[in-house]
This record gives C-alpha cells, sequence and structure tokens, in this order.
C-alpha cells in the first residue's frame, strides 16, 4: 500500500476495529500507536479526529508510544 504513514492511519482504524469485533470477545479494544517524529496529524489523531468519521472508533485507541506505555505501567490495557 503506496502513501504516507499519516495517510494509512485510518484504513488501519478500521482494520483493527475489524479484528476486534470479529474476535469472539477475545480482544475489547485494540491500540494505534504513533511512534517517532513528523507526524503533522498527530494531535488529530490522537484528540479524536477521527472518532466522527469511523464505525466503531470506540474500539480503537489512537495514542503515542509515551501514552501506550504509560497505560502499559499503570496496567491499564
Amino acid at each position: 500500500m503506496s502513501g504516507t504513514a499519516e495517510q494509512k492511519v485510518p484504513f488501519e482504524a478500521i482494520c483493527l476495529a475489524e479484528t476486534v469485533m470479529s474476535s469472539l470477545g477475545n480482544y475489547a479494544k485494540a491500540y494505534l500507536v504513533l511512534g517517532g517524529e513528523g507526524w503533522k496529524l498527530r494531535e488529530f489523531f490522537i484528540r479524536g479526529g477521527l472518532q466522527k468519521h469511523l464505525t466503531h472508533s470506540e474500539l480503537v485507541t489512537i495514542c503515542t508510544l509515551e501514552g501506550f506505555v504509560a497505560k502499559a505501567n499503570r496496567s491499564e490495557l
């Protein structure tokens, strides 16, 4: 799939939501972790900018690497 990483985020969020829904209850939520620098839309994605555009967006949390590690350290995953 060609395109920038930012262009792929919505597609990956859709794929993750589909995986959660088809997991027969094995997964309650998925995380899409945006690591590294150079993200122009990073704040848009991690502040929920895609939510109004994607069905089942509540099944996928888009976060920074630091945010994901913090959740893991607090046993919130």
